[in-house]
């Protein structure tokens, strides 16, 4: 078994607050009944959220996603998942919180947009 698996499956059970939140608002194909899979392996990565068919991740960022180390981390970690035909959106936790329709309409237009490549 890969190692992303186990560290999925724990990821999962730890999620944040702002990611149970997006969770509810993904699960069940609740948008426009597009499948999405949260903390789902892909390559050596552990991304949030997934629409694989659409070929769409959506990561949501903390804090901890502001320092030059996590930046430069996370523009290597999109190149690779670019790389392999994924478009990816980072949605800020505060963004969820506080704007969680628009955050909404955000995805299901970068559905809509993959969904015509």
């Amino acid at each position: 078994m890969s190692r992303s698996i186990p560290r999925a499956r724990s990821l999962r059970r730890a999620q944040t607050s702002a990611e149970a939140e997006l969770w509810r608002v993904l699960r069940n194909r609740a948008l426009n009944g597009w499948k999405f899979r949260r903390q789902h392996p892909i390559d050596r990565f552990v991304v949030d959220f997934a629409c694989v068919e659409a070929r769409l991740i959506v990561e949501v960022d903390g804090a901890t996603h502001s320092t030059a180390g996590e930046i430069a981390r996370d523009a290597a970690r999109t190149a690779i998942l670019e790389s392999l035909g994924f478009a990816l959106l980072r949605i800020p936790n505060g963004d969820i919180h506080d704007h969680r329709d628009g955050v909404r309409e955000t995805i299901l237009a970068a559905l809509e947009r993959r969904d015509t490549v």
